[in-house]
Order: structure tokens, then C-alpha cells, then sequence
């Protein structure tokens, strides 16, 4: 796994800090064929520090993000976040993607995950470019629930427009479709 570790905030990233990072992320390589990419950010605020860590596959984005006030404690929850939703979507996620090709061949059991995100930085607005790969409404919700966001855009295999999934305040799922 290539892990890019980096401070946020004023937070110096030492020898140690990116050591213990990308030991920790070797657990989660047993569940992938591929080699995959890493990248870790830890920030230092008042009273606790925090660690995200997002992985970008081919099918999902695994995310995950735990605030803690000991910076080492913070890195261990979030990559046992990370490997605990793995271990809990991944028959949902092999079954949703079950027909597409390549899918076994990527990873360990069957596992699958979302379409690369690139991440543009411009001032004073965060933008986010994706890819939208066309998929059913459950594959999208399966990738909303990996990302651990409230919203997924996706392109609708169906209709070919692009759709929103979203999760309602009531907890159930929504969608959004385009004309």
C-alpha cells in the first residue's frame, strides 16, 4: 500500500507518526489483490487531534475519520473503522458488483470498491471532481454507506442521467433524479 501521511492545522508529521501510519495500514492490505493508495491526514486542534484516512478504489472510496486526544489512539480507531466497514459491506458490495468484470480479479474474496475521486484545490471553495461511472440505485447507496456521507452522485445505469442518493433524517434513503 503507497500511504501519503500529512499534517493539517500546524500538525508536524515525524519519522514516528508516519511509521506507526503505514504499519497500521498493512492489515488492511489483506483484503485487496491490488496495491492500493493511502492518504492520511492529521490535524491537531485544542483539545484532541484528528486522523482521516481515504482509500481510493476502483469501485468505492473507503473513508474514515476518528478524533481522539492521543494522535496514535486516533490513527488505531480509524483504521479499525475502516477495516470494521470493509469486514460489514463486503458481501453487500460483492453482490452489488457481482456482475461487473475485473471485480474478483481486484480483490481478496470477492471484495469491491468506488471510483476514484481527484481532489481540486481552489480558494475559497473546496471542489471535488468525480467520475461517474454508470451504476444501479443499490450500488450507489452501497458506496454512499462506504463513503459515510449523506449524498452520492452517481450516473443511473437505467436512465443514463445523473442521479443524488441521499440519506433522509429519518434514516431511510432517498434519490434525486435529473432530467
Amino acid at each position: 500500500m503507497n500511504v501519503q501521511v500529512r499534517g493539517k492545522n500546524g500538525f508536524e508529521v515525524t519519522k514516528a507518526i508516519e511509521t506507526y501510519t503505514v504499519n497500521k495500514l498493512e492489515k488492511l492490505e489483506r483484503y485487496f489483490k491490488e496495491d492500493l493508495d493511502a492518504f492520511v491526514v492529521c490535524k491537531i486542534y485544542k483539545d484532541h487531534h484528528k486522523v482521516e484516512v481515504t482509500i481510493p478504489t476502483r469501485y468505492y472510496t473507503m473513508r474514515a475519520e476518528v478524533g481522539n486526544p492521543d494522535m496514535y489512539a486516533a490513527i488505531d480507531l480509524t483504521i479499525d473503522k475502516l477495516e470494521s466497514q470493509v469486514r460489514k459491506h463486503k458481501v453487500k458490495i460483492t453482490r452489488s458488483l457481482q456482475k461487473r468484470d475485473g471485480v474478483s480479479n481486484m480483490f481478496v474474496e470477492d471484495l469491491d470498491l468506488e471510483a476514484l475521486e481527484t481532489e481540486l484545490v481552489a480558494s475559497p471553495v473546496r471542489r471535488k471532481a468525480i467520475k461517474l461511472d454508470a451504476m444501479s440505485i443499490e450500488e450507489a447507496i452501497t458506496a454512499l454507506e462506504m463513503l459515510g456521507h449523506d449524498f452520492y452522485i452517481f450516473k443511473n445505469e437505467e436512465t443514463k442521467h445523473v442521479n443524488v442518493a441521499y440519506l433522509r433524517n429519518d434514516g431511510k434513503y432517498g434519490v434525486i433524479e435529473t432530467e
